[in-house]
């Protein structure tokens, strides 16, 4: 067994054993998906202070919670369609008090073309998300492109822990648009695609 698989075992027996012992607790999946967003609240105050290593550890424990809460519902047979939309929300705004601490941070340093590239990070982050919403509205599936949350939480928190935020930005805001870009040209070939085979079959009907 290589270090990574040994690792990869070892973090996933804890997580069972965390799931297990909240599951006998009884408290409900949505709980912890909002305390994951309480801890993420404190981490974007800490943020704001330039307090980089510190917020990564606190992110780290609501990235525990993030992970959980999903596995407790099930666990507990407590799935839900809200408790799916619930947690999909509290995400979108995990995500963005995270980055308005850095907002803070950086105007309060007066660093004024990072508030911006901060700012392009979060419209980054809705539109990685809102795109594949928005097609598999139209298609079956949009999964292409990278930048998906935990690729973004995981670099946030090597990042603030490493005190290489401003890296961080850069990568996140590049890859997260070209992501958006990926998925605007899948979903525009697999629309095409799929109008395409809905006027054949037509054709052929003689519709």
């Amino acid at each position: 067994m290589t270090y990574t698989r040994a690792i990869g075992v070892g973090c996933n027996a804890v997580i069972t054993q965390i799931v297990r012992a909240l599951a006998l607790s009884r408290i409900h999946p949505n709980v912890l998906t909002f305390i994951g967003l309480v801890i993420n609240a404190v981490a974007a105050v800490l943020l704001a202070y330039g307090w980089f290593i510190t917020a990564g550890v606190v992110m780290i424990a609501a990235a525990l919670f993030d992970m959980v809460d999903g596995r407790v519902a099930r666990e507990t047979q407590q799935v839900t369609l809200f408790g799916g939309f619930f947690d999909s929300v509290v995400d979108r705004y995990s995500d963005l008090v995270l980055l308005m601490g850095l907002l803070v941070y950086y105007a309060s340093i007066n660093r004024y073309f990072y508030v911006v590239l901060t700012a392009v990070v979060m419209t980054a982050s809705v539109m990685v998300s809102y795109t594949r919403a928005r097609a598999e509205c139209s298609i079956p599936k949009c999964k292409v492109g990278f930048m998906e949350r935990p690729e973004r939480m995981v670099l946030l928190i090597i990042g603030a822990l490493f005190n290489r935020i401003a890296p961080v930005l850069w990568v996140i805001a590049v890859i997260g648009n070209i992501s958006v870009v990926h998925r605007m040209l899948h979903t525009w070939q697999e629309a095409r695609r799929l109008e395409e085979a809905q006027l054949r079959a037509a054709v052929a009907t003689g519709n």
